[in-house]
């Protein structure tokens, strides 16, 4: 598998207990989706090695889990910093007229007069909806409504197209 056949989902990022638990940041939203995927693969310094989950929950926050076979904390602190990922195959296939994230990123943009404004370098959140970040000859940020400024996303073509003024 190449780097597209893995998708990430969080990162080790703390200590929880003496019982070998860890802090998770999950980037799944809602954030207690991680849980949702028994089959982990953490990668640290280019190593990549499958985990199972014992167990894990919400706490405050964030996520905490056991992974199977840690049992204090020192060799829960061998997995600090590790990314969580998971194979492309064990995603569940987005619906129609919905897609990850992930397949938007590198897409080209182009507005409904052909005009070239960039490729997505990167979504965000901001409560009432998602903006691509589209990088070209300056940054754009196009609001991700569909219908109203996003047209069209053809995944095979690579290319999204928005009712977008190339000035703005």
């Amino acid at each position: 598998m190449d780097g597209n056949d893995w998708v990430q989902l969080g990162k080790i990022t703390g200590l929880y207990g003496v019982k070998g638990w860890v802090k998770v940041f999950a980037y799944t939203n809602p954030r207690e989706n991680i849980l949702h995927y028994r089959r982990w693969f953490l990668l640290l310094n280019g190593k990549r090695t499958e985990v199972k989950l014992e167990s894990g929950r919400v706490h405050g926050k964030g996520i905490v889990v056991l992974i199977q076979g840690v049992e204090d904390r020192d060799g829960a602190t061998e997995w600090m910093g590790a990314e969580i990922e998971v194979p492309r195959s064990d995603m569940p296939e987005s619906e129609d007229g919905s897609w990850y994230w992930m397949d938007l990123i590198g897409l080209q943009v182009v507005n409904l007069q052909g005009v070239v404004l960039g490729q997505v370098s990167s979504l965000m959140e901001t409560g009432a909806n998602d903006v691509l970040i589209i990088k070209g000859d300056r940054e754009r940020l196009v609001p991700f409504v569909q219908d109203q400024y996003v047209k069209r996303v053809d995944l095979e073509a690579k290319l999204i197209e928005v009712d977008w003024d190339p000035d703005f």
